[in-house]
């Protein structure tokens, strides 16, 4: 009896006539490698899942579906308001609650977006004059839409063909965003008006005030450069930047101003003059222009000797001008080593036979950028070292005892070194390590302490070993060091954390003694700031020993969870 084909009904699926098909193929002598080739690939799961997709999508496309309102975050916020004006039952405030959530808002707002399919502007048809100039072997013309944004590009003239040129992308910006535009394209007409015998600020002026649809005639460059994929460097910035008061950059409203201590995102460093960079946390898409590491340098270099490597210095022009369109765009328990004697008081140093022993400050070294990557602790890595450097009046000790003797099986300081007797109650490796003259020289000589001083003919130091012992138990270390000592433990090993603790100095103080008083903690904070800044990865605002205890806890417990910018040279080595 002859097998007929089963027949599928006139609703039946894709995925319904897939199955079907598979159950029909029957293997023969003459093609049974083939029959089994293709049942293995019909009746392959993930086929059949894609079968349904695409007839799901198919049944939602006939349907023609349209949105019921084109308001729904307005909707929203109205409901909202009505459900706040009274008293609210369980349900009302969890409704309240999704309302009002940032997440709930985004979707409403993505979905008024797309109900009134308002995507991308219409461009209006190319003129008709276009037409009769057009080679395409020569001329290309580009349309690009521009809101209010600037286009991000700078332009320059050609000093012997007159041609105006353009000199640079800015990633992120619209014009690199296009990939239309390359560096080296010459420019002739904007909007249809040529700009043969325009100057570059005229254009550049042109190019701001135009919105909406821009359409430009360009020639392009003769091998027209691939598009640099984006750089995944990241440099914590060393010095404070200020374009517009930087007469060497080519385009002062193109510069990326920063703070010291901000992480930008170097994504392109082929210019060896100007970087592109943006700042991590910045909305803006747009890069914008930073003197490079060697630029930097050297016009560093420059400058008188007494000039600060941490102040930005005043450059000399140095560069063709270029112009862009950016103009007016950047609107009860003791713990080891808490004694500190060997930490002189003011009126001590200058009498100080001998000064702590610390990297020379007279090293010739310009501060300009250091290349950093995310880091977080891992559950088997020794504990990061936590360095506390302060002002006058920060009270350091005080500080880190507190913390210390609320939770000694975590935290922990290095036993110091010291040459002056044991007293009866003290013990070996408790509250010192007790060592001869000899033996403390030869240490300091082997440079086996960090820092080191002379206290009432007595030496006291905190040496590596120390350290290294706290970090051996799994405990985080705490010192508080004079900031020269900086230097010596930003190493891979210690991947130091630097907390900068300030007191909170009153305006001013009717006493004249007290005001004096105010006046050095204000100049030793400053002056720490300056030299050392840098370096600091958190500074904390001393009011009362209550709250810098409870901020510098959550400091310490976030280092354990978290994850933080450090020396890329700290995770590679």
């Amino acid at each position: 009896m002859k097998e007929t084909m089963p027949v599928l009904s006139a609703g039946a699926g894709l995925h319904e006539t897939l199955a079907l098909l598979t159950s029909q193929l029957r293997p023969d002598a003459n093609h049974k490698e083939d029959m089994v080739f293709l049942k293995d690939v019909f009746s392959e799961r993930s086929l059949s899942y894609l079968m349904k997709i695409h007839e799901k999508l198919r049944q939602y496309e006939r349907q023609s579906p349209t949105p019921v309102l084109h308001s729904a975050s307005t909707l929203a916020e109205d409901v909202a308001e009505e459900l706040q004006s009274g008293p609210m039952s369980a349900e009302e405030k969890e409704l309240l609650h999704l309302l009002t959530s940032p997440h709930l808002k985004a979707v409403l707002s993505v979905h008024d977006t797309v109900a009134q399919k308002n995507f991308d502007p219409v461009l209006p048809p190319l003129p008709d004059d276009f037409e009769d100039e057009l080679d395409e072997e020569s001329v290309k013309i580009v349309r690009l839409v521009k809101n209010k944004e600037p286009l991000g590009a700078t332009i320059r003239q050609d000093d012997s063909t007159g041609a105006v040129i353009v000199a640079r992308i800015m990633k992120g910006g619209a014009a690199d965003r296009s990939g239309l535009v390359h560096v080296g394209d010459e420019l002739r007409e904007v909007n249809g008006s040529s700009v043969m015998h325009k100057r570059p600020d005229e254009i550049s002026q042109l190019l701001s005030q135009s919105q909406g649809s821009i359409t430009l005639k360009i020639i392009p460059a003769i091998k027209d450069e691939d598009k640099l994929k984006e750089s995944k460097v990241y440099m914590r910035a060393l010095f404070d930047y200020t374009p517009l008061e930087d007469k060497a950059t080519p385009c002062q409203e193109a510069g990326l101003p920063f703070k010291r201590g901000d992480i930008l995102q170097v994504v392109s460093q082929d210019d060896q003059t100007w970087w592109q960079a943006k700042r991590v946390g910045d909305c803006n898409l747009r890069a914008g222009l930073i003197p490079s590491k060697q630029f930097q340098e050297s016009s560093a270099a420059l400058l008188p000797l007494s000039w600060s490597p941490l102040l930005t210095p005043s450059l000399p022009a140095c560069l063709p001008t270029e112009d862009c369109d950016c103009e007016g765009y950047f609107n009860g328990q003791y713990i080891a080593g808490l004694r500190r004697s060997f930490r002189l008081s003011r009126k001590d140093r200058r009498g100080s036979s001998r000064e702590a022993n610390v990297s020379d400050q007279n090293d010739t070294e310009f501060l300009i950028y250091e290349e950093v990557t995310r880091y977080q602790q891992k559950p088997n890595e020794r504990p990061r070292l936590v360095v506390l450097i302060g002002s006058l009046g920060a009270r350091i000790n005080e500080l880190k005892q507190k913390v210390i003797a609320e939770n000694p099986h975590r935290y922990a300081v290095a036993v110091p070194h010291t040459t002056r007797p044991k007293k009866s109650h003290e013990k070996e490796g408790v509250e010192y390590h007790f060592v001869t003259k000899q033996k403390f020289d030869a240490d300091a000589e082997n440079n086996k302490f960090i820092e080191y001083g002379e206290y009432k003919e007595n030496l006291y130091g905190t040496s590596i070993e120390a350290i290294r012992s706290v970090q051996a138990k799994n405990k985080m270390c705490l010192v508080d060091v004079q900031p020269e000592a900086l230097k010596a433990l930003r190493t891979a090993e210690f991947k130091p954390y630097v907390i900068f603790v300030k007191p909170r100095i009153p305006e001013s103080c009717r006493r004249r003694s007290a005001e004096e008083d105010l006046q050095e903690m204000r100049l030793s904070a400053q002056q720490i700031d300056q030299q050392y800044g840098h370096q600091v990865d958190q500074v904390l605002i001393k009011e009362d020993t209550a709250s810098a205890c409870a901020e510098l806890r959550s400091i310490l417990e976030r280092l354990e969870r978290e994850t933080f910018w450090v020396p890329v040279s700290w995770v590679k080595a």
